[in-house]
């Protein structure tokens, strides 16, 4: 009966340092792996910088054609968090008039509210994607 507990400790030892150890190695192979043939480079598209205009005025004598109407958000989660800023929900709008191949947009409004669902203080911008001809 003494032996059963000697027993069951020494088990549970021996598992607890079994677990313990690290991992063994992978075995390496001696043979030289079959030679992968090289992936050619993926060309990188970077569009051109969308062009913000603040004032309509700016576009008189230019060809453009409207896209659609753009808006760039920054949030403000909680009290603690970095302030919403104004350039940085501009900067958004530029990136979504990016995304719809405009090359300029026109700024209508940037505004900071409070109390908006999810948001202490929001800044939000909203304006027109433009394809600006290059005449």
């Amino acid at each position: 009966m003494r032996a059963l507990p000697i027993c069951l400790l020494a088990v549970m030892l021996s598992g607890c340092s079994v677990l313990s150890r690290s991992p063994v190695e992978p075995v390496q192979s001696t043979s030289t792996p079959p030679q992968a043939k090289p992936e050619k480079a993926k060309s990188v598209r970077t569009s051109a910088p969308v062009k913000l205009y603040t004032n309509a005025e700016d576009l008189l004598g230019k060809t453009f054609r409207d896209l659609g109407e753009v808006s760039g958000v920054s949030c403000q989660a909680s009290n603690q968090d970095s302030p919403a800023s104004i350039p940085t929900a501009r900067k958004r709008l530029q990136i979504n008039a990016s995304k719809m191949k405009a090359n300029a947009a026109l700024v209508h409004s940037c505004e900071i509210t409070s109390g908006a669902p999810g948001c202490y203080r929001q800044a939000v911008c909203l304006g027109s994607a433009l394809q600006v001809s290059s005449q």
